[in-house]
């Protein structure tokens, strides 16, 4: 015979433990102190090649690094371009068990989201054994998967860009979800957990449409992000003939 799985009343401590350290944390609205980080003000030592390129201002933007399909390694490089400008919030933190030989092995499990309110969004998941390292890990993680969004107008282009530029779709396990532009002044008709993240990746008017299972908050949050990261997919004009920032490879060799 095993061990005896915890009984409904450790359950529920663990439940009311967490909700009162998230509570106290403050992890619902701007969490960059105690669980997000930046508590201390370092100078920046870029240890990867794309950080270097950054710190030199031989890159500019996030757009850049995206659309010269670079991997971003660390999240200083995504402080560096917004800073103070992001804002996360965390979307929902649920216990997770594993069957382990000395028992069930009880986690907790949290999506972040992260913006900046003006065309850039992140979405992170993190597992663990405390509530702070999940969302302090959480929130690594969003920066990290942060897009940039292609805005764009609906019926003509007066005035700043509101919506989306096309129609995007996009499924995550049975959930689909479809963005469809909108008129100016229409809001963002959606759930709670999509308009949470148009609102932070700076879209101010849209339509959605979801279908399947989207109970599953996980599934319909990643579906979500997903159709927001795929507003790139319609080219402009801007993007064509972008310069590298690498120095250029020679053409001839010289030998010695």
């Amino acid at each position: 015979m095993g061990p005896e799985a915890p009984g409904a009343l450790e359950w529920e401590a663990a439940v009311a433990s967490m909700e009162a350290l998230v509570a106290a944390s403050g992890a619902g609205a701007e969490s960059h102190g105690a669980l997000g980080g930046e508590a201390e003000d370092k100078e920046w030592l870029p240890v990867t090649k794309l950080g270097r390129l950054v710190k030199d201002m031989k890159i500019k933007s996030l757009e850049e690094i995206c659309l010269l399909s670079l991997h971003i390694k660390g999240p200083e490089i995504i402080d560096f371009f917004l800073g103070a400008s992001l804002k996360d919030e965390v979307l929902k933190i649920m216990p997770v068990q594993k069957q382990a030989r000395a028992g069930q092995q009880t986690r907790f499990k949290a999506f972040v989201a992260i913006g900046d309110y003006n065309g850039h969004v992140g979405l992170g998941v993190k597992c663990s054994k405390e509530v702070a390292t999940t969302i302090r890990g959480a929130i690594v993680l969003a920066k990290l998967s942060i897009v940039p969004v292609q805005q764009g107008s609906w019926g003509n282009k007066m005035g700043k860009p509101h919506t989306v530029p096309c129609k995007v779709t996009d499924r995550c396990g049975s959930a689909l979800v479809r963005l469809i532009p909108a008129p100016r002044g229409t809001g963002v008709i959606s759930a709670p957990v999509p308009k949470k993240l148009l609102m932070m990746a700076g879209i101010d008017d849209r339509y959605t449409s979801a279908r399947g299972c989207t109970a599953m908050l996980g599934n319909f949050a990643k579906t979500t992000f997903d159709a927001i990261s795929k507003t790139y997919s319609k080219n402009v004009k801007t993007i064509f003939f972008l310069q590298e920032p690498f120095p250029p490879k020679p053409t001839k060799f010289i030998r010695l």
